[in-house]
């Protein structure tokens, strides 16, 4: 019998190449689980996500109940201060166990200014629905105008207005 040759033929995922030095970097932080820093936008949730920015776990010197350290914008820190119990919450998930006591909110990096100099992610923009010509939706009407049901009928219409509507660009 033949022993069957590895699929990889020597490589490795990107992941687990990166994995130490991302341990080793976010431990230095004090984040003992580095899922914290690289999954933020899961943990917390895209809205904060785009405003806050997680910097250092700071553990009190009996070790119990430590503080995380959250950078965010000027103008973003009273709308975060309101969610802090919530984002407690959602990071003590990702811990398994009420690892954080406090979330303290900073609008520089504690080291210096050059940290502080954050450029947070906006959300994207919601496109407007086009303008649909009132002849495209008085053909989409007419052309559904024969079905009885109510629900089957309206969307055929939306499907007759969005057709009309791509055929015309």
């Amino acid at each position: 019998m033949t022993s069957r040759k590895a699929a990889t033929y020597g490589f490795k995922r990107t992941s687990a190449l990166l994995q130490t030095s991302i341990r080793r970097a976010s431990e230095s932080r004090g984040f003992a689980q580095s899922r914290l820093l690289t999954h933020w936008a899961e943990v917390v949730g895209d809205d904060i996500a785009a405003i806050a920015r997680p910097v250092e776990v700071s553990y009190a010197r009996q070790g119990l109940g430590a503080t995380l350290t959250l950078l965010t914008t000027g103008a973003q820190a009273p709308m975060l201060e309101m969610q802090k119990e919530k984002l407690r919450e959602r990071v003590n998930a990702v811990y398994g166990y009420n690892a954080i006591a406090r979330i303290r909110i900073t609008q520089t990096a504690p080291v210096g200014f050059a940290e502080g100099q954050v450029e947070f992610i906006h959300r994207p923009k919601v496109a407007a629905p086009p303008v649909v010509a009132p002849e495209t939706l008085q053909t989409a009407t007419s052309l559904a105008a024969p079905v009885t049901d109510d629900g089957l009928r309206a969307a055929l219409e939306r499907l007759a207005r969005n057709v009309l509507t791509k055929s015309q660009h």
